[in-house]
């Protein structure tokens, strides 16, 4: 990290300062861009490749209160035999309660576990809380943690409150990859949108998060382009890569093309891997199984073809 920034969260008021500091975010420009972009096709080859690069991407996942642990064992086997010849899925998320099982089921197959923390989705808890539930987690034997910031401090412009929070989580996740849910349908503006990713990198994340799927607008093209140049950007200053991950709203194979061809326009080919670039979705993966057969033999298979997760 530059010197610069490690200087930045010495004191709110040098944290605000840096946020506030940097460039403005042009809706207009950042629209149309994004609207262009999600115009680009792809055909043939080219398709089917980028079918199987999303479905190695896809975080599967299920966050309802009516989970069961038969029905996390179903999405683990669905995430690591997604259909024949289908590369597995990156990694499924679960509540905190049902990592051991998720764990427990996918164990040895390059499946990770990942595990909403921090009173998802609200975040309105305790810090000692949200310790504690992310180290439960990851006790549990979560790979990967999602936490949610505090909106509320983050809309309040206690920037440092946020800094620290994330900071705390990231010390509580050990080796589990830390991921910061921004929850940006409640950020406001575009402007904020920019300045919470920087605050998130800054923290020490190892993903930026769009949603967590409970707030409308979620994952839209324009918000994942800028925060796929936050981390462009983060890298060239700091040497340090963060990947990024659009959650909520990603239900078709368009959609989860128009995302790659987002990442490969912005930030580069560095970022079309599951390592940094993750789809998070429930419903996304029956149709990207679907179009998947479909290249293939030409005929589309019935809905019912496939499990309803």
């Amino acid at each position: 990290m530059t010197t610069s920034l490690a200087d930045v969260a010495s004191s709110n008021v040098t944290l605000r300062a840096f946020l506030h500091g940097l460039p403005g975010v042009d809706r207009v420009g950042a629209d149309q861009r994004a609207a262009m972009l999600g115009t680009r096709s792809i055909k043939t080859t080219a398709k089917a490749q980028a079918i199987d690069l999303a479905i190695s991407m896809v975080d599967l996942t299920t966050l309802e209160g009516a989970d069961t642990h038969g029905k996390v064992r179903a999405l683990c086997t669905k995430a690591m035999h997604p259909g024949e010849g289908a590369p597995q899925v990156a990694a499924v998320c679960v509540y905190p309660d049902l990592v051991a099982e998720a764990a427990a089921t996918v164990r040895g197959s390059g499946v990770k576990v990942a595990s909403v923390a921090t009173a998802f989705p609200s975040g309105r808890s305790s810090l000692e809380v949200k310790v504690s539930d992310t180290a439960l987690a990851v006790a549990a034997g979560a790979d990967e943690i999602d936490m949610v910031i505090d909106r509320g401090a983050f809309l309040e412009g206690d920037y440092l409150k946020v800094f620290e929070e994330i900071v705390a989580i990231k010390a509580a996740s050990g080796d589990a990859h830390l991921k910061v849910i921004l929850e940006t349908g409640e950020l406001a503006t575009y402007d904020n949108v920019r300045r919470a990713s920087w605050l998130a990198m800054i923290a020490g994340a190892d993903f930026i998060k769009t949603s967590t799927g409970k707030v409308a607008p979620a994952a839209t093209l324009p918000v994942t382009l800028i925060m796929l140049e936050a981390v462009r950007d983060f890298r060239d200053a700091t040497g340090r890569q963060v990947g990024v991950k659009p959650a909520g709203g990603i239900r078709t194979t368009k959609d989860a093309i128009k995302n790659l061809v987002l990442v490969n326009e912005t930030a580069g080919d560095d970022w079309l891997t599951p390592d940094w670039f993750r789809l998070g979705a429930s419903s996304l993966l029956n149709d990207l199984l679907m179009q998947r057969q479909k290249l293939a033999t030409g005929r589309y298979a019935g809905p019912d073809y496939f499990t309803v997760d």
